[in-house]
């Protein structure tokens, strides 16, 4: 073989080398991670950092087109960028180890960064990286000399020897990667706070709803259902792992502009009168007539009844709430006190919180979008002002202050060809803590008919909706929208998400056959 041959196959085997030592590397910072808990895994810490500093047009895009996977792309793409990364820094060693180790310090400048970088970032965070980083030098030491010399020398008269070496040593490092990488999940698994989720038995609400009123679910085929399943409930959040919170540990602080501190733990908030409610919430980012909205029954502690107790002191207007991962959202003193049921979340739909949803207490509060309301994981919160305090999404441009617009959605029909004739058009609508008067539909443009409304138990749900067509063959264009209990109309003005909510007519174009 020709020296240009041996130096293309010795890159190659070098390539596969750096692969070797990065998959060593997961599987080694995963084991130590699940000894220090999942947040300090090196991929989640870059790709937590990499959702810190995503524009707000990235992250609409990807959550419109990827929706509830747009974590798992996020990760994969992380994975095979440091997999060509790692083949690049194999091919480097093999013309000097000295270029493989110094790609090997750029890999442990990004992951200790990003570790140290999180908001409930310990020293613990930084061992899963330099582990991780260890595992890599001992994999590039002990393959890169087995890949063959740059010239021809005697040992590269002898393959045989030298490739069988490299194939055994490079089974052994793939086993100790995937060894690693199952031993930290089961840890993670071990970790897990399911069992205790499982274990929590939720008292009955001091205050209960209202039973729900015949004709609440219209009973159409493709319609929404009222209540939105735990399993069905969107997510949408900055976090890559759930976090495991414990709740014989939790605890929620209330200070700041108080006249006196609070520290609540779990089994006070489940002593304290729980308020039952079917609440309608919504993330900021959902477009229009999209899916990133739900309603259930929850059930929780009267967070306005907690604020009187701590005593708000004159000039604070925000509540700066702080979740274990560090995400921060402010939400408006005034609304939280106005008399709606704001409530300090431990169930959902007669189960304890999900893990997704906020396991063991969350925020819920009517009217305004998520990301200023709905504070999963809550662990503090700070009574501030609004002026030079801004939450996570406020710092990336977000309005500080964002209450849920009048919207609505259509259903059913969707963009299937259907039969000409009576067609029912049906959806639902909201206009959190203003309550749904009224939902309209036209065909074509033309003049609005008015559709008739399911019940509801009150002010704070979205509303089922639906109108009878009589379609024509042909292909058509339906268009909604709502007005709410104070009198204001959807307006047809095209918004993005950012920064305070989509709006516009949701539309559908529908195929019609012909006769």
């Amino acid at each position: 073989m020709n020296e240009s041959g041996r130096d293309g196959r010795r890159a190659g085997l070098g390539a596969v080398a750096g692969v070797l030592a990065a998959g060593t590397a997961l599987g080694v910072g995963q084991f130590v991670a699940g000894l220090t808990g999942a947040s300090g895994s090196p991929v989640v810490a870059v790709g937590e950092l990499q959702i810190d500093f995503t524009p707000p047009w990235l992250k609409n895009f990807a959550i419109a087109t990827f929706g509830p996977d747009d974590k798992l792309v996020l990760v994969t793409g992380i994975l095979l960028v440091l997999a060509a990364f790692a083949a690049l820094v194999g091919v480097a060693a093999t013309r000097r180890l000295g270029y493989g180790l110094a790609g090997l310090a750029v890999f442990a400048v990004v992951g200790l960064t990003a570790a140290a970088t999180r908001p409930d970032a310990t020293v613990a965070s930084l061992l899963p990286t330099l582990a991780a980083v260890a595992a890599a030098v001992a994999v590039l030491l002990a393959l890169i000399p087995l890949t063959g010399p740059r010239v021809p020398d005697e040992a590269s008269r002898l393959p045989g020897p030298r490739r069988r070496s490299f194939l055994a040593a490079s089974a052994a490092t793939a086993g100790v990667a995937a060894a690693g990488g199952l031993a930290g999940r089961v840890l993670a698994e071990n970790a897990s706070v399911a069992k205790a989720q499982q274990a929590v038995r939720i008292p009955r609400p001091a205050i209960t709803t209202q039973a729900l009123p015949p004709g609440t679910d219209l009973d159409i085929p493709g319609l929404t259902p009222f209540i939105t399943s735990n399993a069905s409930f969107y997510r949408v959040d900055t976090a890559l792992v759930l976090p495991q919170v414990d709740p014989a540990s939790w605890s929620l602080r209330i200070h700041g502009l108080v006249e006196r501190e609070i520290t609540l733990t779990f089994d006070q908030l489940l002593k304290r009168p729980l308020i039952e409610d079917y609440i309608t919430l919504c993330c900021v980012s959902d477009p229009v007539g999209g899916p990133y909205i739900g309603n259930a029954k929850w059930l929780g502690a009267s967070l306005a009844a907690l604020l009187r107790e701590a005593g708000i002191k004159a000039g604070a207007d925000q509540l700066m709430c702080t979740s274990v991962d560090g995400f921060t959202s402010g939400t408006p003193v005034q609304v939280v006190m106005d008399g709606r049921d704001a409530l300090l979340a431990v169930a959902m739909n007669g189960t304890a919180l999900p893990v997704a949803h906020g396991f063991p207490a969350r925020m819920v509060t009517p009217g305004l979008y998520g990301y200023v309301s709905a504070t999963k994981w809550v662990t503090d919160i700070n009574v501030t002002t609004f002026a030079g305090n801004y939450a996570y999404w406020a710092q990336r441009g977000w309005s500080q202050q964002a209450p849920i617009k009048t919207e609505c959605r259509i259903d059913v029909p969707g963009a299937d060809e259907v039969k000409p004739g009576k067609v029912t058009v049906a959806g639902v609508a909201w206009a959190q803590h203003k309550g749904i008067e009224a939902v309209e539909v036209r065909v074509d443009y033309g003049p609005w008919h008015e559709a008739r409304l399911a019940a509801v138990p009150g002010l704070d749900t979205w509303r089922q909706w639906a109108w009878d067509w009589n379609a024509t063959p042909g292909g058509h264009v339906l268009q909604a929208r709502a007005t709410d209990k104070t009198g204001y109309t959807q307006t047809a003005s095209l918004e993005p998400p950012e920064p305070n909510g989509a709006s516009g007519y949701p539309q559908v174009s529908v195929p019609v056959k012909s006769t």
